[in-house]
């Protein structure tokens, strides 16, 4: 008998072949409000589940009484109730590997961005207000030679290291839940308590997962620690930080700016006070938004998701 996959994401075309010719596959490429009901009726006779986004809860898979496999096409899987997919017996399968450096990129870029006022800046020139001498106004600060604090050393967050270390000189101070020798003995890195991070570093770029433990753990305690000069990056998530202490260190000048691919809630809020800062670099959660990286991650889901189908085990299982 033919497995059936609910598919709630475009694929590209190769992808969503490699799923037809294996499986009867209800396809939902932009799922919305008028089609909702009809993918809660597909879902009931699915045994797999492929998307990204989607929050997988108690109420959903209620939905799905012959669920076998969540495949989510992404890293993080925040989106996913893990406890109750365990509880049900359910395989969930993530992405990992594939966008470390297409993030990092993202991130380094953030870094960079934020510290020369790019974006500020070529609003400045397409304004037509460059008439004159460069003014100190107009200068950013300089991001060689200077300190970066990595929380949460991961494989992006060593990517991340990489480019700071080699491409920057860039001193890498680290905190992690265990030491990472990967990045000690490759990149120089130090590991450090995060408040010993916070108070040495010029930039502060948060890479941790999204989970209860994680959540709002860079507050205005953090804030308050880190140098009046530091820049913060966030491209973790939006639920890490406590937004509301981050605007306050911000208006109150506590710390100098900050670059963020992520928010508490997204898209964000059209009346999110960040977005009239000009000091802070805004991007709607791009992180792995190429068109390449996009398509591996798309066909490890998939593979993941025939694998565990077919009675084998899939090689990124999210752990329980």
């Amino acid at each position: 008998m033919q497995h059936k996959v609910v598919v709630y994401r475009e694929l590209p075309n190769q992808v969503l072949s490699f799923l037809k010719n294996r499986f009867e596959v209800s396809y939902f490429p932009n799922l919305h409000d008028e089609n909702y009901n009809n993918f809660l009726s597909e879902l009931k006779t699915a045994q797999g589940l492929l998307g990204a986004g989607m929050k997988i809860d108690q109420e959903l898979l209620k939905e799905a009484p012959n669920l076998k496999v969540v495949s989510n096409i992404s890293v993080g899987y925040d989106n996913l109730n893990i406890e109750e997919l365990k509880k049900r017996e359910i395989i969930a399968t993530n992405t990992p590997g594939v966008l470390d450096d297409t993030t990092a990129d993202t991130v380094f870029g953030l870094l960079l961005a934020t510290a020369r006022r790019m974006p500020e800046l070529d609003h400045y020139v397409k304004a037509k207000k460059w008439e004159g001498t460069k003014g100190e106004d107009l200068f950013g600060v300089d991001v060689h030679h200077k300190t970066l604090g990595i929380i949460g050393m991961g494989s992006i967050g060593r990517a991340v290291a990489k480019r700071a270390r080699f491409g920057f000189d860039m001193e890498i101070l680290y905190h992690n839940r265990s030491r990472n020798e990967e990045a000690e003995n490759k990149f120089d890195a130090t590991y450090c308590s995060l408040d010993e991070l916070l108070m040495k570093s010029d930039f502060v770029c948060l890479m941790v997962p999204h989970t209860p433990q994680t959540e709002k753990m860079i507050g205005e305690r953090e804030f308050n620690l880190m140098k009046k000069s530091a820049i913060f990056i966030n491209g973790s998530r939006g639920k890490n930080v406590d937004e509301a202490a981050l605007i306050k260190a911000l208006n109150e000048k506590r710390i100098l700016s900050a670059g963020l691919d992520v928010f508490e809630k997204e898209p964000v809020e059209k009346d999110n006070p960040l977005l009239t800062l000009s000091q802070v670099v805004t991007l709607p959660h791009i992180g792995s938004a190429t068109a390449e990286t996009r398509e591996k991650m798309a066909k490890l889901a998939a593979e993941n998701m025939a694998i565990a189908l077919e009675g084998e085990t899939p090689p990124n299982i999210i752990p329980n």
